[in-house]
């Protein structure tokens, strides 16, 4: 295969996924087969795919054409810097979701192991696709793939009415989005009708049109993103699906819509106005506030995880507003800026944001429970989920020295330099923006405490936990390959800028990594030293070394000195798992702040009640505000075209009948 081009070494990869899903569906209950070959043979895949598209990276565009589709519509596909580098966050991730969830997946769980293998690689597959392709028609084929997969995969217990509606609502909103997307290619392929984005880049209208395309685009790809106020599937759709799923659709299936967003604005659309990334930033804020809020007050695993996709996707589309604003003022260097720190955040999100939802469901396996406040105290006995969780934990409230802390980092740098923007009311707006990034990865480390320390510390809510058990070897496998992505990815970020580089020359026309690499691999320098300087290395030599020296000191002066006995009463003898913080309690300064964020429901019990019980939901106002109105006046429509139609022959007549008698009065008036 070295002799292969990366663009052909990919395709075949991608093609493996598919054979391993034709093998899985061909041999559907022999479980052995497919959770113990299959699965694994597709994270060698995905381990291929990624290696392959490194290679891409560095290459010149490559392109191919497939005699697939229809007649005098082949498929057009097309490798370069772009894709090769989602090509790589597809494959790295891909790698340790399938090994995790070749131990994950059950004989009794959900549809068939060979329905489920072929569904979960031709979802893999199809994203590839939508990767490579090279024209609308390619594109939006493998989009819907995508789509349609991922739906049979999150309603795989199809049984749980709950499920069903979550995946139905999921359906409408891609397939939604989907119209957005096709209408925008229309608008960019003109009046010659040509279907191939080569065509699309020259359009070269400077009119209203482009921007007609750029809305549209950011509408559809939004719906799949989870924008605001397009997010409402979201937080229904990946609680409902299996743990691997829902961390494949986060971790990945997210980015399809980036890398949409990303494709539309900056390589087929060759001119951008200011005025386009002050509304991604507007409702990138929006959706990171939102979604950080809501993720506060969860008392639900995996809703909680998934508002937290909800933040850092508002965080990306911050990030490509402002490289948006960079390059309509022609300040390619800070544009490149602001696209690395997006780009970082992708790749940083896939691999935090899967490695915490593959935790949940080692929890949900081994407790049967996704209620914070029915667990606690797992860290004895789940010791190697629980730090490896804790990794996550760390990369995704943005502390160093984990990959969330670099991209968040560079994301304020890029903040920083919008004083250099010509136009003045922007350096009223845009400190405003900064401060409220700071606000939300502060909101982040917030929940995220409140994640790590209901489920894993303090002791047992339930007396089942105690009958928990720890993750499986291939479970622990997948684990620690994303762990050690999240830690390599905050210790080398010069690597990762220099991976970035031909990205961001492809976008926008320049690079960081000369900057970057000038002060050596442990000194991250963006611009210059003067400005900013971060070393991810000496802060963790540095924290090492500090808890060793505090260990050994306390160790060599203090040991024997300490005593140890009872503790003092005051209620100690009676603790039980009971009187811990519960989610809900560690939630209410958020609800109290943020109160016009949430629609509340609150249960009271009566005073003759023998078991009392409090019950407080928070509901999203959006779905009350817009998506329920608008559902009501559909029914009110069907209601009435279901009135119309009777099916009785006699009012078709007479329908029929008032037509011809209206048309006839209009033509002689």
């Amino acid at each position: 295969m070295t002799d292969l081009l990366p663009i052909d070494q990919i395709m075949i990869a991608a093609t493996c996924w598919l054979v391993i899903g034709v093998v899985g569906i061909a041999f559907p209950r022999n479980f052995f087969l497919i959770s113990r070959v299959l699965f694994p043979l597709g994270a060698l895949c995905g381990l291929a795919l990624a290696l392959f598209a490194l290679g891409g990276m560095v290459a010149e565009p490559q392109v191919a054409v497939l005699p697939f589709g229809l007649p005098d519509l082949p498929f057009h596909l097309r490798l370069d810097a772009l894709s090769s580098f989602f090509l790589f966050l597809l494959g790295a991730t891909a790698a340790g979701i399938s090994i995790y969830a070749a131990g994950y997946f059950r004989k009794s769980a959900g549809a068939a192991p060979g329905l489920q293998c072929l569904l979960y690689h031709v979802f893999l597959a199809s994203m590839s696709g939508v990767f490579l392709a090279d024209d609308a028609y390619a594109f939006m084929v493998a989009w819907e793939t995508m789509a349609l997969t991922s739906f049979f995969l999150v309603t795989s217990d199809h049984k749980i009415p709950e499920i069903r509606r979550a995946g139905y609502l999921y359906l409408l909103v891609a397939h939604i989005g989907a119209v957005g997307i096709l209408l925008s290619f229309g608008v960019m392929a003109g009046s010659a009708g040509d279907y191939t984005f080569d065509a699309m880049r020259a359009f070269a209208d400077r009119g209203i049109w482009p921007t007609v395309a750029f809305l549209l685009a950011f509408f559809g790809f939004g719906a799949k993103a989870g924008v605001l106020p397009l997010h409402i599937w979201l937080p229904e759709a990946h609680p409902a699906a299996p743990s691997p799923v829902s961390a494949m659709m986060s971790g990945v299936m997210l980015k399809t819509a980036i890398y949409g967003m990303l494709r539309v604005s900056f390589d087929l659309l060759q001119v951008q106005f200011w005025w386009w990334g002050i509304l991604l930033m507007a409702l990138g804020l929006a959706t990171a506030i939102f979604g950080v809020v809501f993720s506060a007050v969860q008392t639900d695993m995996k809703r909680l995880l998934a508002y937290s996709s909800i933040e850092n996707i508002g965080l990306i589309v911050v990030g490509i507003g402002l490289t948006v604003t960079f390059k309509s003022f022609e300040m390619p260097l800070l544009a490149a800026l602001s696209l690395t720190a997006t780009l970082y955040h992708c790749i940083n999100h896939a691999f935090f944001k899967s490695l915490l939802f593959l935790a949940t469901g080692s929890v949900l396996h081994a407790t049967r429970e996704r209620n914070l406040g029915k667990l606690g105290g797992l860290i004895h006995r789940m010791p190697w989920v629980t730090w490896l969780a804790l990794v996550g934990v760390i990369a995704s409230a943005g502390l160093p020295p984990l990959n969330g802390f670099v991209s968040e980092w560079l994301l304020l740098q890029s903040f920083l330099f919008t004083a250099g923007l010509p136009q003045g009311y922007l350096h009223m707006l845009l400190p405003v923006a900064a401060a409220s990034v700071a606000l939300i990865a502060a909101l982040a480390g917030f929940t995220m405490v409140k994640f790590f320390g209901v489920v894993f510390l303090g002791q047992p809510r339930e007396e089942k936990l105690g009958q928990a058990h720890d993750a499986g070897r291939l479970e622990r496998i997948g684990l620690l390959w994303l762990a050690s992505g999240c830690f390599l990815l905050g210790i080398l970020p010069n690597a990762v800028i220099a991976l970035l580089d031909p990205v961001t020359r492809l976008l926008v026309g320049s690079g960081l990594s000369a900057a970057a690499s000038g002060h050596g691999w442990w000194m991250l320098a963006p611009i210059s030293e003067a400005r900013a300087s971060y070393s991810p290395a000496i802060f963790l030599v540095s924290l090492v070394c500090f808890t060793l020296l505090v260990y050994f000191v306390v160790r060599g002066f203090y040991h024997d000195r300490i005593k140890r006995g009872a503790a003092w009463d005051c209620g100690f003898p009676l603790q039980t798992g009971r009187m811990q913080d519960t989610a809900e309690g560690f939630g209410q300064p958020i609800r109290q702040i943020f109160s016009p964020f949430f629609r509340m429901i609150s249960e009271r019990p009566s005073p003759f009640d023998a078991q009392p019980r409090y019950r407080r939901v928070f509901e999203d106002p959006i779905w009350y505000g817009v998506y329920l109105p608008v559902a009501r006046l559909v029914e009110f429509g069907t209601r009435l075209i279901a009135f119309l139609q009777e099916g009785r022959i006699a009012f078709y007549l007479l329908y029929s009948f008032i037509t011809l008698i209206t048309l006839l009065v209009l033509t002689r008036g």
